[in-house]
């Protein structure tokens, strides 16, 4: 069955989230290198970014200096994303598949204001969706289930890309989807080691790769 639509996860995958990350390291006041460096750690064992913080500041609690943060720096974008953290090639590449004649969606794990940021960017994609949107996060099997309603097609005419076996290409591939690891962020290089990539049906390292794989 051959692919019509393509569907792509956001951080690390869209977004390069190093500024996002300095951020934070500069609001808890630990140098960028530790707080990125203990990121990287998590990814090689598995556990959630969300640990990071604990792990530089015990018993941080996130929900709270998110708010105080917000209190502190109304405008800035603290922990938010916009235009300017897209990756290089992924405007373009996104075109290039989608006058290729893909379906293209945008479709990951991400709080709520990140859909107004994601369109405001005006992407060519064919439509956006978040896990706050969907209430449904990756890599539980209905939001797959979701993805697949959203392009109106079966699994097996869907392309998931993501930067993570376990949050991406393993549940995708589980429902019936085709997947593709993108060498990206901590979790895509350490990932793209794995044994489970071979799982994988196409592990890239940018989206003009993607797109001429797909052209084969």
């Amino acid at each position: 069955m051959a692919v019509r639509a393509v569907v792509f996860d956001v951080g690390e995958t869209l977004i390069d989230e190093t500024r996002i990350w300095s951020r934070w390291a500069d609001r808890l006041g630990v140098p960028r290198f530790t707080l990125l460096g203990v990121l990287g750690g998590m990814a090689a064992l598995d556990r959630s970014h969300r640990e990071a913080f604990q792990v530089v500041r015990p018993g941080l609690d996130v929900a709270a200096e998110i708010e105080a943060w917000r209190r502190d720096d109304p405008a800035g974008l603290r922990e938010n994303f916009d235009a300017a953290d897209l990756y290089p090639d992924v405007r373009d590449g996104l075109a290039a598949l989608r006058a290729a004649g893909y379906q293209i969606v945008v479709a990951g794990n991400q709080p709520p204001q990140a859909y107004d940021a994601l369109v405001a960017m005006d992407l060519p994609v064919d439509a956006v969706h978040t896990s706050a949107g969907w209430g449904v996060s990756k890599p539980r099997a209905e939001f797959f289930a979701k993805v697949a309603a959203v392009t109106g097609r079966p699994p097996g005419e869907i392309l998931y890309v993501g930067d993570r076996l376990d949050n991406d290409v393993l549940p995708a591939r589980a429902a019936g989807m085709r997947t593709a690891l993108i060498r990206r962020g901590p979790w895509g290089h350490l990932h793209a080691g794995r044994p489970e990539a071979a799982l994988a049906d196409m592990v890239v390292n940018d989206l003009p790769e993607l797109a001429a794989l797909l052209s084969r």
